[in-house]
């Protein structure tokens, strides 16, 4: 049904979900729900995907991810390694410096180390392939003006194209940014992390452009500290997969930035030995103040929040991204068990429970990276995030050491049997390992089950495994899983 179909408010659904806002959060979660067979719609107020690198680090949690999500191959040719560090100093290098903390080999039981760079608008591209792949929509020109809902579903209004539609779902995600039009129309604030609340993590403002630039190898994530001149820092990072580079250049508070090529070529000039000449065009080029803040609830009814709509960080830890496609990856199966009629409504709930604790430990985590109390190492990774505080999360064995993995964890991978964990994982049901001589399990519908005699990451036991990689229930004997299979709406054969 077309997103300019207008409906009568109370009336039966145009669709099951509709998710405002055709980033990165917007698109993963497009992208899980159709390939659980959800009829959703993706609607974008810009007339096109967004143009810039913004951000541009996916996180070893985050590549796991996307390979569920079925695009790991696209990921993998579209982008590259992090290159080390280059100081520069009057015109001369003056040493290297390594950009994050080396993980250590098999670190937290992933095959991702360490972050791979895809400017954000080839991960939306590739996202973007994938979602139409599997015959979802993105509705581009539409702009949210407002919305009502009720107990049975949300009617969202829009105007495109000179004209006005309304759009029927029975839940409705906000995906569309720090700026996010629904979550202004829901009126739900954001705090900020600054002792005023405004969010401001650095008053100066910083110029960030892609761009073609000669007289730089791309071997090297080129940095200019600030000189004595009054000149801020600069840093000049080749974008891996392309012939552009990512330039990032900070001023004084109060200053106007010129975010003009112009602006772009200045700043180029003064804070280096290159001349302005050398950028030879600018692709996209924006100014902004870091920020952080986080929504004071992730839900409202039907409508949730997801991505920046959710919580703005700065870029300087590279977790937005990562954090927003996880959001996705949370939310998706839960609206599609709740959906499907296989769970109960209340499943939702679970989505702020889990979701916003994480987000509020990133958001924190990136404004002390970009003060530089802290550095990009294995939190950044984001391999050591779970929700063991959950409701979802049972754990029923007792007297297990501190090391052990518990429910809330997510499920690491390893080799069992000639087989690797993610693979069996990998999909939209969840699954049954058993680790050691428990006895064998009941079938449940939509469940696969695995068994090891041994696995060393696991130590023993049995984990019910979710859609998206954690443990939601650990126990010595499926036999006991009667309660949280109702729960979760998965219901014994």
């Amino acid at each position: 049904m077309g997103v300019d179909a207008t409906t009568e408010h109370g009336t039966g659904p145009d669709v099951e979900v509709l998710v405002v806002g055709a980033g990165p959060a917007g698109l993963a979660l497009g992208v899980d729900l159709a390939r659980r067979g959800v009829d959703a719609l993706v609607v974008e107020r810009g007339e096109r995907l967004a143009r810039g690198s913004r951000g541009k680090g996916i996180q070893p949690r985050t590549m796991e991810v996307l390979d569920d999500l079925g695009v790991l191959d696209a990921i993998r040719a579209a982008g590259g390694d992090y290159p080390v560090g280059l100081i520069w100093r009057d015109g001369r290098p003056a040493g290297e410096r390594p950009m994050f903390d080396p993980a250590e080999d098999g670190e937290e039981g992933s095959p991702f180390t360490e972050p791979w760079m895809v400017p954000q608008w080839r991960t939306q591209e590739i996202l973007h392939e994938r979602l139409t792949g599997l015959g979802g929509r993105v509705a581009f020109g539409h702009e949210v003006t407002g919305l009502d809902q009720d107990e049975d579903g949300v009617s969202v209004r829009f105007s495109s194209g000179g004209g006005t539609g309304t759009v029927r779902a029975r839940y409705v995600v906000a995906a569309d940014g720090g700026r996010s039009a629904v979550r202004r129309a829901l009126g739900i604030g954001m705090t900020g992390a600054g002792e005023d609340g405004s969010g401001v993590v650095d008053p100066d403002p910083i110029l960030v452009g892609d761009v073609r630039i000669d007289g730089l190898d791309r071997d090297h994530w080129h940095l200019f500290p600030p000189r004595g001149d009054g000149e801020g820092f600069m840093a000049v990072c080749p974008l891996a997969g392309t012939e552009y580079f990512q330039v990032v250049a900070g001023f004084p508070a109060g200053t106007a930035v010129d975010a003009s090529p112009d602006g772009v070529r200045g700043a180029v000039a003064a804070r280096s030995h290159l001349t302005a000449d050398a950028v030879t065009e600018v692709r996209w080029v924006s100014a902004f103040r870091p920020r952080a803040a986080l929504a004071d609830r992730f839900r409202a009814g039907r409508v949730f929040l997801a991505g920046d709509a959710a919580h703005v960080h700065s870029p300087a830890g590279g977790q937005g991204l990562n954090t927003s496609v996880q959001d996705a990856y949370n939310l998706g199966w839960k609206l599609a068990a709740v959906l499907g009629g296989t769970a109960d409504a209340s499943l939702l709930d679970t989505y702020e429970e889990e979701r916003r604790p994480v987000a509020a430990d990133m958001l924190g985590l990136s404004t002390r990276i970009h003060r530089g109390e802290a550095r990009r190492g294995s939190l950044t990774r984001q391999l050591g995030l779970g929700y063991r505080g959950s409701s979802l999360a049972v754990e029923t064995r007792a007297g297990l050491p501190d090391e052990a993995l518990r429910a809330g964890d997510r499920a690491p991978d390893a080799a069992v049997d000639g087989a690797r964990l993610f693979d069996v994982f990998r999909g939209t049901h969840w699954t049954l390992l058993t680790v050691g001589t428990a006895p064998e399990p009941r079938p449940l519908p939509g469940v696969r089950t695995a068994r090891t005699g041994s696995c060393e990451r696991y130590g023993g036991g049995v984990f019910l495994v979710r859609p998206d990689g954690y443990v939601g229930w650990a126990g010595t004997d499926a036999r006991d899983l009667g309660a949280y299979a109702a729960l979760v709406g998965l219901s014994a054969g």
